[in-house]
């Protein structure tokens, strides 16, 4: 144990000595959603007015597929004329391994969902959660422009300081990773999110979550360091030319990573408006002018899917890597659907559509997701590193 936390730590303090991982899952081409579960619920987690499809609905209505390029795409219903007082269908997947503090996430990703009402992230979270700790790796809503990272966790973890060598923006009045909107790092590099991200040609996210910390890094398409460009679906790949991380959690006493995380599943959803990008505070301000009511859902959810044609993933590929070539193990994780309504901190009054309600749970700014949960078999990947690529539609 004492010889792996110093190479954890040699793998992000000392980025140029050479560092290969060996892959042990790909998720690519036609066998991308193979290993991946679907929700098929409504989203009792954000209060967003879709409903997540299961595996067969989500395919039978083209909201998940793979395009001619290869690449896997997942999109909100941009052709659908929904009616008041009903849902905008879209997708919510999550990969069915779980993996192990020491492991590496990579996302290169062409084109993120973007537009007034839309709220997509790319996210980790534990079995039991979200008492096992999240990590934000994409997360925007509406207009924005730039990507907001961070961590939540149970009460005791704090992101006090701004590391010198983190690229991002660390909020100083969110440090306690235990609040709703956890402790969070705005990207400060150009283009990591909304129509600039998509005009670069979309870019590439990794994730370090090891005992040293979790290390959250942006490179926009142009800058996609070689260890990444030249790798495959069976290729080991070397880290030392990543550079300083956009966004820095270093362990410290202050936050234990292996007291506050267990092993973390992926997951990637879209989501409309919600206990966040509905909010009058964040919505109005980059949206006031979408439609007449200045209400999130009446003006983008109800009528016609064309505002939606920007709302989707497009993904190349999601892979796993490890140091030491072990394969995964089943966790003991059960499947459970939660059907019942979140019923105390939401308020749906009127036709003219959702009215919410935050309570001490739910505030302008919450990404966290705290509502029930959907839980699959898992895998549990020991010392593993896991990369992910995306892609855009032109």
């Amino acid at each position: 144990m004492k010889m792996y936390r110093q190479w954890s730590l040699l793998l992000f303090t000392l980025l140029p000595v050479c560092w290969a991982y060996d892959i042990v899952q790909d998720y690519s081409g036609s066998s991308f959603f193979d290993k991946w579960d679907f929700y098929g619920n409504w989203d009792n987690l954000t209060l967003g007015d879709v409903w997540w499809l299961g595996r067969q609905d989500a395919f039978a209505q083209g909201l998940v597929y793979v395009n001619n390029a290869g690449n896997a795409i997942l999109k909100v219903d941009d052709v659908s004329n929904v009616a008041p007082n009903q849902k905008r269908n879209t997708v919510r997947i999550t990969t069915q391994a779980a993996y192990n503090v020491g492991s590496l996430w990579i996302a290169d990703i062409i084109h993120l969902p973007f537009g007034c009402s839309v709220w997509p992230a790319f996210w980790t979270k534990g079995s039991l959660w979200p008492d096992d700790g999240e990590i934000d790796i994409i997360e925007g809503i509406n207009l924005v422009s730039q990507n907001q990272m961070a961590l939540h966790t149970l009460p005791g973890c704090y992101h006090n300081t701004t590391p010198s060598n983190q690229m991002g923006i660390s909020d100083p009045t969110k440090v306690d990773c235990s609040q709703p909107s956890g402790c969070v790092v705005l990207e400060s590099a150009p283009n990591s999110f909304g129509q600039g991200f998509a005009n670069a040609g979309g870019g590439v996210f990794g994730v370090q979550f090891d005992v040293a910390g979790v290390f959250i890094w942006f490179w926009s398409r142009p800058s996609v360091p070689a260890s990444i460009t030249n790798a495959n679906s069976t290729s080991s790949i070397n880290v030392s030319d990543w550079g300083a991380p956009s966004a820095s959690y270093p362990a410290s006493e202050t936050c234990n990573i292996t007291q506050f995380f267990t092993p973390q599943n992926l997951v990637i959803d879209i989501t409309l408006c919600g206990i966040w990008a509905g909010l009058p505070a964040q919505y109005l301000p980059q949206c006031s002018g979408a439609g007449p009511t200045g209400i999130c859902y009446n003006d983008n959810v109800v009528g016609p899917g064309g505002r939606y044609l920007n709302a989707y993933f497009e993904i190349k590929y999601v892979r796993a890597y490890t140091t030491g070539g072990i394969a995964p193990t089943p966790t003991a994780a059960a499947h459970a659907l939660f059907s019942q309504p979140v019923t105390s901190t939401i308020k749906t009054t009127t036709p003219a559509g959702t009215v919410l309600v935050p309570s001490p749970l739910f505030f302008p700014g919450n990404t966290a997701r705290r509502g029930l949960e959907v839980q699959g078999w898992g895998l549990t990947l020991v010392g593993s590193i896991v990369v992910m690529t995306t892609y855009l539609v032109w």
